[in-house]
């Protein structure tokens, strides 16, 4: 067997475990799985499927869904005047602006509601991977054990939607990058078990390759090599270290993933069988595609559904400089393809039962790096006057005010909620938000116990802490 082969069917083994053997038994404790509350079918529901659009590094919101006051760039300009570098344009919405390059998803907010006054929590010395943490799993880091993302909560509370695709899907970040171990620290199910992690597509434009053994290698030898697989997992001195609720739930894993490779459903995958106009439209690199295989599993049966425009240190939403100028390339990423998915959705009759969420870890300011009265060391140079483009724009770390997008899943139609200042600190001033606050939304609209917990190390460990989380219900019609 050649290097290549043997490095690609160890590939996916992995993908086929969902969660790796190591996240599976980490240093978990062994706890008494018992929920103190009703199940989710008891109550009232207005989604079944729940759609995460991931701005990953910092979405400045005064750039994109909150316009202040533009500022064109000139030589000789003063930092402290620049707020926004972007035009506003008007959207569908009577009284509602955008920033300029995002008048495709400006048309779809008769569709849906915005979020102006989410206030990022105040961690210290801003670390993207800590905030990103915070924000899939409502806990900050660290935690005596390891914290369930709102996906698997979900997963494990409202199981699959399609009995044969995973109900947790995580699409468009890949782990060979920088804070690769930070990232898969909240891509994970934690305690709740393996069989209620993250199915990874890395690359949407390959995502078929998730479903099916490597090439060249036939079914009769894969399923050979899995059973062995199966055997050495079970025997594993790895483990040893995890329960035996954490090795059932690795095979449970072991065995979903199986039974969505033997079955049509995997089809879904499969983008070229999407209609050439279609793909065209959502095809604007990788998270455009992400976002396409997102309404396709939405439509067969997933559950929750995250597509990010990955975290990768420096670039994306990371703007540390050229911040106007990168942006221009991220709206043009997803404005077309997030426009198109709600109207799909909206076309085929899912929308009402599907929940999409457009969210990032905080905001950015070119001025301010933390917020008011809590400032954090600066992280990047700005001078006070402007003689070089690149210092055009915003890249230093806000968490006093940011905005979040939701359609679909019981959301008002055409709602603007929240304020933020029009001045300098362009900070949440009206209805404030936060991350329990968002997480316990999202688990009204699907129907989910607000006290849903699960005792760990003897002691109740919440969806939200303390189970002291309350929905926004003025965003809910």
């Amino acid at each position: 067997m050649d290097q290549q082969s043997a490095n690609s069917r160890r590939e996916f083994i992995k993908k086929m475990g969902a969660a790796s053997l190591a996240a599976a038994s980490t240093s978990i404790p062994t706890a008494s799985f018992l929920s103190s509350c009703a199940k989710a079918s008891a109550m009232a529901s207005s989604a079944d499927t729940v759609i995460l659009l991931w701005m990953a590094g910092g979405m400045a919101h005064t750039e994109t869904f909150d316009p202040k006051t533009y500022v064109p760039y000139e030589k000789g300009v003063e930092s402290k005047r620049v707020l926004s570098t972007f035009p506003s344009v008007p959207t569908v919405v009577d009284g509602l602006s955008f920033s300029e390059g995002l008048q495709s998803i400006g048309g779809v907010m008769d569709k849906g509601a915005i979020i102006r006054s989410y206030k990022s929590a105040d961690l210290g010395f801003i670390l993207h991977t800590r905030h990103q943490y915070h924000w899939h799993t409502c806990y900050e880091p660290p935690q005596s054990v390891q914290a369930p993302h709102i996906g698997a909560w979900i997963a494990k509370e409202l199981g699959p939607v399609n009995p044969v695709i995973p109900p947790f899907i995580a699409i468009g970040q890949r782990f060979t990058v920088g804070e690769a171990e930070e990232l898969k620290a909240f891509h994970s199910a934690g305690f709740l078990g393996s069989e209620y992690g993250p199915f990874l597509i890395p690359d949407p434009s390959s995502g078929l390759d998730s479903v099916r053994p490597p090439q060249g290698m036939s079914m009769k030898r894969f399923e050979a090599r899995n059973k062995l697989y199966r055997e050495l997992a079970d025997k594993s001195n790895v483990m040893e270290r995890g329960s035996d609720y954490q090795k059932e739930s690795l095979m449970r894993s072991m065995e979903q993933s199986y039974r969505l490779l033997n079955s049509p459903e995997a089809e879904v995958f499969d983008l070229s069988q999407e209609p050439k106009e279609s793909y065209d439209t959502y095809n604007t690199g990788r998270f455009g595609l992400g976002c396409l295989t997102a309404k396709r599993l939405a439509m067969n049966g997933a559950r929750f559904i995250s597509v990010s425009t990955e975290y990768e240190p420096f670039l994306g939403w990371d703007t540390h400089e050229n911040g106007h100028l990168r942006l221009v390339k991220m709206k043009e990423l997803i404005d077309r393809p997030i426009a198109q998915l709600v109207k799909d959705l909206d076309e085929s009759g899912h929308l009402d039962r599907t929940l999409i969420i457009l969210a990032s870890e905080f905001s950015r300011d070119a001025i301010m790096e933390g917020r008011p009265g809590q400032k954090v060391k600066d992280q990047v140079p700005q001078p006070d006057v402007i003689d070089d483009e690149k210092f055009y724009g915003m890249h230093r770390h806000f968490t006093d005010g940011s905005s979040i997008l939701l359609w679909g899943g019981g959301i008002k139609k055409g709602l603007l909620y929240g304020k933020t200042a029009d001045e300098r600190p362009c900070s949440s001033i009206e209805n404030t938000v936060v991350i329990d606050q968002v997480h316990q939304s999202i688990y009204h609209a699907l129907g989910m116990h607000p006290e849903t917990n699960y005792t760990i190390e003897g002691r109740p460990f919440y969806t939200t802490p303390d189970g002291q989380g309350e929905p926004v219900l003025d965003l809910f019609g």
